[in-house]
C-alpha cells in the first residue's frame, strides 16, 4: 500500500492484535522517520515496514519523450503542463534506507519484488529483525528462503496492484490455490493468505502459520477508513463488479491489477510505449492529480484484486479482530476433525 498507508491505519491493526504494515516505498528517509515516530505515539505494539527491491530503471530520454507524446492529447484536454514529476519516486531498498530502518528498529521488515542485497539482509538479521517477502510461485518462494526470508507472503494471479514477482514468470500465472498457496509448506516457511479458508489451507499445508489479508480493494484489502485511498478510488470500488479488473502497465510501467477506467480503455491495458517501472508514473501523475482534483478517476490507478465486488468500508481494528476470530474458528474446526479421526482409528472394528 505504498502511497496509501497511514500511521493511524498501522496503529489500529497493531493495537487490535495484528501486525500493522506500512508501505514505505514512496517515502523519503525523513518522512519514514516521522511516520514511524507517529506510529509509536499511537501504539506500543510491533509493526512492519515494507519496501520494494526492484532493479533501478534503465530508461532513455527518448523513451520518456515517446511516452509523453503518447499522452499529449490528455495533457491538452486537461490543460496540464507537460513536464517531469515525482510520480516514479519509488526507490529500491538500499544502504541509506537500511541505515534509516536500523535507526528506527522495527520488529519486522518486508519486501516486494525479491530481497535486498545479501549485505543488507545480514545487517537487518544481525539486528534481530524478522524478514518477509512476496512470492508468486513455489520456485520464487524457495529462492526467497535462500536469500534470507523468514516468512513468505504467497500471492496468486488474482492479487490486486503490483504482484511481488521477481523472476520471469510471465508464462506462469497461477492462482493462490494452484501451487502458490502451499509455497510455505514446500520451503518450510510460514505463508501469507487472504481469507479464513486460505488460512485453514495454509495450516493444513505447511503447519507453520499464516499472514492474513482480506477481501477486495487496495492491494486486496477492504476499503479502510484509516487509509489514504482517494475519494475517486473509493467510489470506483463501491460500484465494482468481479469482472472489471485487468493487468495494466500504464500507470507505472509494470503490470499491476486494477479496475478498468477511461485511460485503460483508450490506450489498452498493456502499452509498449510505457517506459520501465516506475518511470511511466512520471508522465501520468500530473494527469491523475488534475483529474482527481475535478473528481474524476479517469487517470487514477484503481488497484484492486479480482474480488473487487467484495470491497466494503470497514474499521481496521474491527477487521483485524474479525479475521483473528475467523482464523481461530478454522483452527478449532481442524482440531475437532483431527480428534475425531484419531478416535475412529482407536475404535475396534466390529463385524
Amino acid at each position: 500500500m505504498a502511497g496509501n498507508s497511514t500511521p493511524e491505519l498501522i496503529a489500529a491493526v497493531s493495537n487490535a492484535g495484528g501486525l500493522g504494515s506500512y508501505g514505505c516505498a514512496m517515502l523519503s528517509r525523513e518522512q519514514l522517520a516521522d511516520e514511524c515516530k507517529r506510529i509509536r505515539t499511537l501504539s506500543n505494539r510491533s509493526f512492519n515496514l515494507n519496501f520494494f527491491c526492484h532493479a533501478p530503471p534503465n530508461v532513455t530520454a527518448e523513451q520518456e519523450d515517446a511516452w509523453r507524446a503518447k499522452l499529449a492529447p490528455y495533457y491538452a484536454e486537461l490543460d496540464v503542463e507537460v513536464g517531469s514529476s515525482a510520480g516514479g519516486a519509488r526507490r529500491p531498498f538500499d544502504e541509506e534506507t537500511c541505515d534509516a530502518v536500523l535507526a528506527i528498529g522495527p520488529r519486522v521488515v518486508s519486501f516486494h519484488f525479491g530481497m535486498p542485497k545479501p549485505g543488507l539482509v545480514q545487517r537487518l538479521k544481525a539486528a534481530g529483525m524478522v524478514l518477509m517477502s512476496s512470492a508468486t510461485t513455489s520456485a520464487e518462494a524457495r529462492r526467497l528462503v535462500d536469500l534470507g526470508a523468514d516468512v513468505i507472503v504467497a500471492q496468486g494471479f488474482e492479487a490486486g496492484g503490483h504482484r511481488g514477482m521477481f523472476s520471469d514468470v510471465r508464462h506462469q500465472l497461477p492462482g493462490r490455490n494452484h501451487g502458490v498457496g502451499p509455497a510455505g509448506g514446500r520451503c518450510g516457511q510460514p505463508a501469507g493468505h487472504r481469507d479464513r479458508r486460505d488460512c485453514g489451507r495454509a495450516r493444513r499445508g505447511s503447519g507453520a502459520g499464516a499472514r492474513r489479508g482480506c477481501g477486495a480493494g487496495r492491494h486486496g484489502l477492504p476499503v479502510l477508513p484509516a487509509g489514504k485511498v482517494s475519494a475517486p478510488h473509493r467510489a470506483a470500488l463501491r460500484g465494482a463488479h468481479d469482472d472489471e479488473t485487468v493487468l495494466t502497465n500504464l500507470f507505472t510501467g509494470r503490470p499491476a491489477r486494477g479496475l478498468v477506467n477511461r485511460f485503460i480503455r483508450e490506450l489498452g491495458p498493456i502499452n509498449a510505449t510505457a517506459p520501465q517501472f516506475p518511470t511511466a508514473a512520471n508522465a501520468v501523475t500530473p494527469l491523475r492529480a488534475e483529474a482527481e482534483r475535478r473528481g474524476s478517476s479517469d487517470f487514477s490507478p484503481l488497484w484492486s484484486g479480482q474480488a473487487a465486488a467484495l470491497a466494503r468500508e470497514v474499521d481496521a481494528a474491527d477487521l483485524t479482530r474479525s479475521l483473528a476470530a475467523g482464523m481461530f474458528e478454522v483452527l478449532g474446526d481442524l482440531g475437532d476433525a483431527a480428534r475425531s479421526a484419531q478416535g475412529r482409528q482407536r475404535t475396534p472394528a466390529h463385524n
